[in-house]
């Protein structure tokens, strides 16, 4: 499988772990030093997994919700053999995100060990 192909089946199971708010999945895909950072809350939000994980096991699933999937992948650029990041677009409630993943190939797997988002609240129309 290409690198490539390798970063799409990870962010596809991303995508899944947080429509079902599964943290077995996010650990499958999060390296366990990995970083989770916005500046759109006061004070900037930063989370390491240990503290991230439990968030998402709390919260109301999208899949129970039965909100529409909108997930996207805009872009996958190397760095190297090693390294990548990803821009890749998702909505969880009421809130639209824009999440850049750097990657890492660590014993042959890649990880993501930084995610950075943009939180933008979805206009409804009545």
């Amino acid at each position: 499988m290409s690198a490539y192909a390798e970063v799409q089946a990870l962010l596809d199971t991303y995508f899944d772990a947080l429509y079902y708010s599964d943290v077995d999945r996010l650990g499958a895909v999060f390296h366990p030093r990995a970083i989770y950072a916005t500046a759109d809350e006061t004070p900037p939000l930063y989370r390491s997994m240990e503290e991230y994980f439990p968030v998402v096991a709390a919260r109301q699933s999208p899949a129970s919700r039965k909100e529409p999937r909108r997930d996207a992948v805009d872009s996958i650029e190397f760095a190297g053999i090693n390294t990548a990041l990803a821009r890749v677009r998702c909505s969880i409630g009421q809130n639209d995100f824009t999440d850049f993943l750097t990657l890492v190939r660590e014993d042959g797997a890649w990880k993501i060990i930084a995610k950075v988002f943009q939180i933008t609240p979805r206009q409804t129309i009545n």
